[in-house]
This record gives structure tokens, sequence and C-alpha cells, in this order.
């Protein structure tokens, strides 16, 4: 058994000397995807940096010994080399790469060398995995449903791009995704043998098998012997309204698919245990709600007895790995800003802590002799590096990527305090103050409010929404955990539902309440920004109170019932406003910023991004022309390559310095808000 008291190995640079900025954020270099080799010795891992004169995010793929030494680069051909997987024997690792021109998948040597094109598929290749029989690569392709092979697939690919009409005609909802319509294609899982030959497609039909995921690990898995595929598979008629995805199985060698769980609400993220004997995944109880608590499921495969093993766990389980005797599960979840290990035997019991602290832990494997854990670790003062624990040692870091960048900067650590709300309910926040803080000294304030709105602020390492580059600009930055936040039990997130506008709104101004009497706080030069629900919680506050000098909404929900309309995830709204905006209008229409616009008095910057569905730019145009039309200071950013996130390096660069320069300008610029307009007298028809 593998017990570590985990001691915080991540601290604050000791020599800190400038601000932190927008420009250092851009030079970190991004650690992830950790993988152990199976003989224990290596972890290779992914390092994604930023190109600002290209405007790319190249990664590449390195090496590190599990025992220490430096890291080593295996890949520098292509700009995308990702998803590093190792073969059984360790000595030969999976990998996806676009250095041929396409997305395909590669093999190479552990230390990059005798590589060799898998797949050369026009429908490009991704997410693989290596069978552990060493026999086959598992991976996902987006096809034609009805194309036999992959000339089919080119045909029509080819056929798309050289037709001069580009309509789409659509009989079913979800028609659009997050940034993509949706066409003709669908995700299916492909086989390859190793040693080469013609994928073929193990789930084909007219659904995305693997369907997209509520969040978690990989949606597929191989079992133990390489013999079987499990994957997720949602197939109910109006998927928009659905977050019923199954288990699915299907025999490598390709069959009929079998559906394994009958559970009517999300069930995620399948893992077979190293003997075979067990599959476990994520499961959430309640149908049409993604905010449900995920449990975590185990099935004895021979008595199919089904156990859930964390019911008496009031937190979601965010992610999961097997010990290699598979007698127990390891698992992570959110807890007050933090993100923990801890442990369950598969028979059922107690979960334990194995190690806990004020970071945040991901990625979590096990090497084959268990004695080592390898994870990823990361703070609100510094972004995520590669860690290992022995049994009974100390925390040890195996990545050092950005020490000597940091080392220039002030980066000072998150503080925290809770407060009471209105109904008495604990809330809980974090606070970063600005470098070379002066406690005599008055600063202005910016709360930034978390999208979800299942969401939270915590001790992480963000590069969209980076408190340290804020705090670098001479604010103090305050981040609420309002109602419906994650980490803190089931009961404060399901106290959203229904109220969007009324708990958690009580709740950050308690915060607020708080922060404006603490001595070194401005009360006079607050702003607040927010994201998604945070933006929509910008709009809510536009019409409620004037204490804020300057206002940020990105990617706000402003009017409900129109939202409902564009949106496509239908199950959210479904389930938050307790049905349609025609079944329960009462409901949208007390929540919808819109109702309340006659109140804007706000300065605010208004963002969007044309490529986002899931909060679709009208939102933030209908709010720049409410602000217009009552003369309130407002600035309209819209981005036509971007989604829900600003993703581009200099779409990011100009998103940050857009942000602080307009909340700097309003904080400090007195302005006198305009009486309201007069209502106008309707026209005679």
């Amino acid at each position: 058994m593998l017990l570590v008291l985990l001691a915080l190995a991540l601290a604050a640079p000791v020599l800190a000397q400038k601000p932190f900025d927008v420009d250092a954020l851009m030079k970190l270099a991004r650690v992830s995807d950790p993988q152990v080799s199976p003989d224990g010795k290596t972890v290779a891992f992914t390092v994604q940096s930023v190109d600002l004169a290209a405007n790319t995010k190249p990664t590449s793929i390195y090496t590190v010994p599990l025992a220490g030494g430096a890291p080593t680069k295996i890949t520098n051909a292509g700009t995308m080399n990702e998803r590093p997987r190792w073969s059984p024997d360790s000595k030969s690792i999976a990998f996806v790469s676009d250095r041929g021109g396409s997305a395909q998948l590669w093999l190479m040597a552990p230390d990059g060398t005798n590589t060799r094109q898998v797949t050369s598929l026009a429908t490009d290749a991704g997410g693989v995995l290596y069978s552990p029989d060493g026999k086959n690569l598992v991976f996902t392709s987006d096809v034609y449903p009805d194309c036999p092979d992959d000339a089919c697939n080119k045909k029509k690919l080819d056929a798309e791009k050289a037709s001069k009409v580009h309509a789409r005609i659509y009989t079913s909802l979800l028609y659009r995704h997050w940034t993509e319509w949706r066409g003709a294609r669908r995700t299916h899982l492909f086989v390859v043998p190793v040693s080469g030959g013609a994928p073929k497609d193990l789930t084909p039909g007219d659904h995305d098998a693997p369907a997209f995921s509520l969040g978690g690990q990989d949606d597929y898995a191989i079992s133990s012997d390489g013999s079987e595929l499990c994957f997720v598979m949602n197939t109910d008629p109006e998927p928009a309204a659905s977050t019923n995805s199954d288990l699915w199985v299907v025999p490598i060698a390709g069959g009929g698919l079998v559906k394994i769980t009958t559970n009517p609400a999300a069930d995620n993220s399948p893992v077979y245990s190293p003997d075979g004997k067990y599959l476990a995944w994520r499961a959430q109880t309640k149908s049409g709600y993604e905010s449900d608590r995920f449990r975590l499921m185990v099935l004895d495969r021979a008595s199919g007895k089904l156990t859930n093993l964390t019911e008496a766990v009031d937190r979601w389980v965010t992610g999961f790995t097997w010990s290699p005797d598979s007698t127990q599960l390891f698992f992570t979840t959110e807890d007050r800003g933090r993100q923990l290990l801890q442990t369950v035997p598969v028979r059922g019991g107690g979960a334990r802590s194995i190690f806990s602290g004020d970071s945040f832990v991901d990625d979590v494997q096990l090497t084959p002799d268990a004695k080592t854990v390898v994870f990823t670790q990361q703070t609100g003062a510094v972004p995520s590096e590669i860690f290992a624990a022995a049994s009974g040692g100390a925390v040890r870091p195996l990545t050092h990527f950005n020490d000597t960048l940091l080392a220039g900067f002030a980066l000072p650590k998150l503080e925290e305090f809770w407060v009471e709300s209105t109904d008495g309910v604990r809330v809980h926040s974090f606070l970063l103050k600005p470098p070379a803080f002066d406690q005599t000294k008055r600063y202005p304030v910016l709360f930034l409010i978390h999208g979800g709105p299942q969401g939270a602020w915590g001790e992480e390492w963000g590069y969209r929404w980076n408190p340290q580059v804020f705090a670098g600009a001479g604010f103090v930055v305050v981040m609420p955990n309002p109602r419906g936040s994650t980490g803190y039990g089931q009961k404060f997130i399901d106290e959203i539902n229904g109220d969007w506008g009324g708990k958690p709104y009580d709740d950050i101004m308690a915060v607020a309440d708080y922060v404006s009497k603490l001595p070194y706080a401005d009360p006079d030069k607050m702003a607040a920004a927010g994201g998604s629900y945070g933006g929509y919680m910008v709009d809510w506050i536009l019409g409620h109170t004037q204490r804020f000098k300057a206002l940020v909404s990105h990617a706000g929900v402003f009017d409900l019932r129109s939202e409902f309309g564009a949106t496509e995830e239908l199950w959210f709204p479904l389930w938050e406003f307790r049905g349609t905006p025609w079944d329960n209008p009462d409901l949208y229409a007390k929540f919808s910023p819109s109702f309340y616009a006659r109140d804007f008095r706000t300065p605010t910057l208004v963002v969007g991004g044309e490529l986002d569905f899931r909060v679709p730019y009208t939102q933030s145009l209908q709010l720049y022309t409410s602000l217009q039309q009552q003369k309130v200071p407002s600035k309209l950013l819209i981005y036509p390559d971007e989604g829900h996130w600003v993703l581009k390096p200099q779409n990011s660069v100009l998103w940050y310095k857009t942000f602080i320069d307009w909340v700097t300008e309003w904080v400090n610029k007195p302005w006198t808000p305009p009486a309201a307009q007069p209502q106008p007298t309707p026209a005679t028809p």
C-alpha cells in the first residue's frame, strides 16, 4: 500500500523581481500527459510552447528518467506531437503527429529514433492506445458512416472541398457543437496492427463512438488481454437533450456491439483492471443533469456484481487509476479549491486520503511495483510540472521547465477566507495580493467570477484567466466560489439550479462586503469580470448594483430566452431552468439580465467569439447594444476566429491587454452614470 504524506513541493520563486504579465505567460512551457513506462524506468510526456510570431502552440514529446535527471526531447519534426503511449515491453512509443502533413499515428523508439508512420488516413487519426498484448493500436477518426474504407472517405472529402455549394441542411437537433457545425462525419474507433495494415472500424454506424465527453479521462479502453474494447456511446434519439451515455463493448477483432450499462444518466471513463477481472468507470445518477456527482463504479465481470465505491464521498470523482495488483482504485477529488488523491478497495469500504495539500494533483499513475506515484501538480502560483512520490518518501519534482523563467517574477501565493452569505451559508474565496504588497496602501480590487456555473477557483494555474497577470497589473484579485461551485458538496452545487441570479449573487455580494472592509482594499475602486456563467453574473450585476466601477463580460448569457433557442447542449438549460422558455416563462424572465437593461450604468467591456456555439456571440451583441442605447461607456471585442475561449496566442495577448486597460481606466476615472432614459411613447399604429 502506497501511503504518502504530501509535502507541498511547489513553492513560489524566492528571488522574484518583476510583476508577472501576459508576455511572461506566453513564455511558459505547458507540461502535461505523463505516461510511466511498463518497466517503471521512464516517464514520457508532452510540452506545449507558444510561438507568438507564428501564432501557434507547437507540442513536443519528452522523456525523463523516473530516478531523476534531465528531460530529453524526443520529437523534432512537425508542430504537433502528442499522446505518447508505451508498448507493453517499453521498447516503443506510439504517438500522434502532423509531421507528414496531417495528424496520423506513428511509432518510435524511446529515444525518438526509428520513427515509422502507421496510418495514412484521409480523415486523420488521433487518441491512440497501445493494446496490452502489444499487437494493436486503437485510435479515433472522424469518418463518413456509410464509407467502407479510406478511399471512400477521401472521395467524399474531396467532393465536399470541390463543391461550390456550402449550405447546411438539418432535420434534428445538436446540429452544431462548441465550435463546429455537425457534418456527415462521425467519430469512430479503429484498430490497426502494430505491424501495419488496413485499419478496421470497430464502431460503425451513425453515432459518435466514443461520444463527446462530460469530462474526465478517455472514454474508451482496451481489456488487459487485448481482446476487447470498451467505449462510451449515446444512442438517444435526442442527443441535444440527453446526458445518457452508456458503456459498450466490442471484440478487437470486430463484431457486434453490446451495451453493458442501463443507467439512465452518464457513464464515462471506462478502465479495465490489470488482472482483467473488473471494469471501473465514473457514473452519474440523474438523467439530464451534467453537474450531478460522478461516482466511481466497479463491475465484477465474472459475477456481474456492480458496486458504487464512493457513494459516501460527497465529492466528484474527477479521475482514477488501478493499483497494479487490481485490489484498489486510486482516485482524485476536488475539495475546497484543491484536488486530492484517495484510495478505495475494489471490494468496497471506506476511502482513505493518500495525499493532500495546497495544490491541484492530477494525471496520477503508479509504477508497476506500486512503490511510486507519478503525477502532475500545480498551484495558483506555479504552473504544472511532473512529480514522483515513493512509498514513505518525500515528493520530488521530475521536471523544472519553468523554474528559471519564474525566478525573475513576483508570484504571490493564493490566500483564502470564508464569509457568511445572507442565509448563513459559508462561502469560500481565494485572494491574491499584488507583488511588493504594502499593507499601508489601498489597492483597486478585481473580482473574478468563474464559469460553469458548476466550476470553481482553486490552487490551479490558468492560461486564460490567470490571476497572477491581474495581480501583476496592480489589483487585489478576489475569486469567490458561490453557490453552484464544485468542491463543497453536491447540495452546495445544486443550490444554483433554478436560481442563477439569487443565492450565487447574494454570495458574491457578501464576499464584496467583506473585501470592501479590508484595510488595503479600496471600496471605491472595485471591478468585476467573468466568462460564460461568470459573464452572465456580470450582466446580472449590471442591472442590480452600481458598487463596481468597471465590468468585463466575456461570452456572457444576456437573454435566457434567445440563448435557449441558439445554444446546442439543451439538457443544460432544460435542467437549470426547469424546462423550456414556453413551458416555464416566469423563471426565464426572472433571471434574464436583459429584463433589467434599463438599470445598466456601469462601464463594461463586452467580449465574444463568433465560433462560440455554447453562448452564441449574439448574446454579447445584445448586451453591447443595450449598453450603447443607455449611453453607458462600453467597448465590444469580437473574435471571428475564436469560440467560447480565446485560444490563439496573439488573440490572448490582445484579450489580456484590452481587459487590463479597461478595468484600470475605469476604476480610476471619475464618471457619473446618466439618469435612466425616459420610456418612449409607443407609436400609434
